[in-house]
């Protein structure tokens, strides 16, 4: 009787179950501590307007303003308030180039206000090419 023989060959054996489930634990918290960029990060309801939709190239600066009057260069948040702070933000991501597309995307519940300010450190800092974003409005059947 070779009884302590077959003993020790059932006793060796891997597993691998514990292992795949420390990978899938792994697995798991990467996935979810993972950023994802967001280029914009502001919900943002244009206004509506009735002008048709234009081949434009994509414009190579946005300012954003939020329905609270925060304003945005790009993705990055202008902290302070008034035109210097804003002149401050865009001359940083612009430079010296004064002659790109500037496009305006402020909320249509914003006040007026806001959006004039963003227009008057444009203006101040030399940009002309100035455009605001709008969202097609629905035509109506009956007309």
């Amino acid at each position: 009787m070779r009884i302590g023989n077959d003993r020790r060959q059932d006793d060796f054996e891997i597993n691998v179950i514990s292992l795949i489930d420390v990978l899938l634990t792994l697995l798991m918290f990467f996935v979810l501590t993972t950023t994802f960029i967001q280029h914009s990060r502001m919900q943002v309801t244009l206004p509506k307007a009735s002008a048709e939709e234009r081949d434009m190239q994509a414009p190579a600066l946005t300012v954003v303003v939020d329905r609270d009057g925060h304003f945005f260069v790009g993705s990055d948040e202008v902290h302070g308030e008034g035109v210097e702070p804003l002149k401050q933000a865009i001359a940083n991501v612009t430079g010296d180039d004064r002659e790109r597309q500037v496009t305006i995307r402020a909320d249509a519940m914003t006040p007026h206000q806001n959006v004039v300010t963003a227009m008057d450190a444009l203006g101040q800092l030399g940009f002309t090419k100035l455009s605001i974003a709008t969202t097609p409005s629905q035509a109506d059947s009956g007309q």
